[in-house]
C-alpha cells in the first residue's frame, strides 16, 4: 500500500511537472487562429510553420545564435577567472580569506535589476552596447562567485600531497594545474560550466537591457513579439520549446555529478 501511494505520487509530480511542456509543443504545432478557436488537448491538424519561420527568419534563428555566443563566452570567461581563484582559497590561508570567501556569494545573491542601470550607463559609454562581450561581462558578475564556490568544495577534496609532490619533482605551477589538477577535478569543472551555462542562458533582465539588435538574444525576442492581433502564441511555444532543447542537453552530459554540484563539491 505504501508502496502504492509512492508511484501514484511520483506520477502526479511527473504529470505536473511535463504538463507545461507538453501544452508548449501542443500549441507550437498550432497556427494562432487555431489556438484562439478552440481548446484541444491534441493538434487536429498539426502544423510546423511556426518551426519552418523560426529557423528561415534570421531574426528569430540570429537570436539563438546571439545567445549560444555570449553563453559561450561567458563561460569560458567565468571559468578561467573562477579556477585560480577557487584554488588559491582552497590552498592557501590569508588575512580576510573567509570574510572574502562569503562576499563572494553575496554578489551572486544580489538582483539582476541593481546592476541593469549601471552596467547600461557604463557599456553605453565605452561603446559596448549591443555587443556580445557586454552581456558576457555582464553576466561574469553573479556566474564568477558561484563557480569560485562550487570548484573550492572540489578542489578541497583533493589532498594537498599531490601538489606538494608533483613540486617535489620539477612540476611548474602552471603545467602542474593544466596537466594534472584540473583532470582530478573535470567532473567539478562540467558542473560548475553547466551552471554558467544555465544562468547565462536563462537570464532576460540584462540581456535585454544590453542589447538592441546585433545581439539581442532569444529571449529578448520572444518579449517583443507582438503584431497587429497580438501575441502569436504559436510561434512563441515553438520558440520556448526549441529554447529548452539546449539547456536539457547539457543536463544530460552532467546528470551523473549534478548532486555533488549541487552540494558545491562537498559530497
Amino acid at each position: 500500500m505504501k508502496m502504492k501511494k509512492k508511484t501514484i505520487g511520483l506520477a502526479l509530480y511527473f504529470f505536473l511537472l511535463l504538463m507545461p511542456i507538453y501544452w508548449m509543443l501542443n500549441m507550437s504545432l498550432r497556427t494562432n487562429a487555431d489556438i484562439l478557436a478552440s481548446f484541444a488537448l491534441f493538434p487536429t491538424d498539426a502544423t510546423l510553420k511556426n518551426y519552418i519561420k523560426i529557423f528561415t527568419d534570421a531574426s528569430w534563428y540570429m537570436g539563438y545564435v546571439n545567445a549560444m555566443i555570449y553563453v559561450t563566452m561567458n563561460t569560458i570567461i567565468s571559468l578561467s577567472v573562477a579556477l585560480p581563484a577557487a584554488y588559491a582559497f582552497s590552498r592557501y590561508q590569508f588575512v580576510g580569506d573567509k570574510q572574502m570567501f562569503f562576499w563572494l556569494l553575496t554578489n551572486r545573491m544580489a538582483p539582476a535589476a541593481v546592476f541593469a542601470l549601471p552596467f547600461f550607463q557604463l557599456y553605453s559609454t565605452v561603446g559596448l552596447m549591443d555587443t556580445h562581450i557586454a552581456v558576457a561581462l555582464s553576466h561574469c558578475l553573479f556566474n564568477v562567485p558561484l563557480a569560485v564556490w562550487i570548484l573550492e568544495g572540489f578542489m578541497s577534496g583533493i589532498p594537498r600531497e599531490i601538489d606538494e609532490t608533483a613540486f617535489i619533482d620539477g612540476c611548474s605551477f602552471p603545467r602542474f594545474f593544466i596537466t594534472i589538477f584540473i583532470p582530478l577535478i573535470r567532473a567539478g569543472v562540467g558542473v560548475t560550466a553547466f551552471f554558467c551555462f544555465m544562468f547565462s542562458w536563462v537570464e532576460l533582465l540584462l540581456a535585454r537591457t544590453l542589447t538592441v539588435t546585433n545581439a539581442k538574444p532569444i529571449s529578448a525576442i520572444m518579449t517583443r513579439t507582438i503584431s497587429a492581433t497580438g501575441l502569436d502564441y504559436g510561434l512563441l511555444a515553438a520558440a520556448g520549446i526549441l529554447t529548452i532543447i539546449p539547456g536539457a542537453l547539457v543536463i544530460w552530459f552532467v546528470r551523473n555529478h549534478m548532486a555533488k554540484g549541487f552540494a558545491l563539491g562537498r559530497v
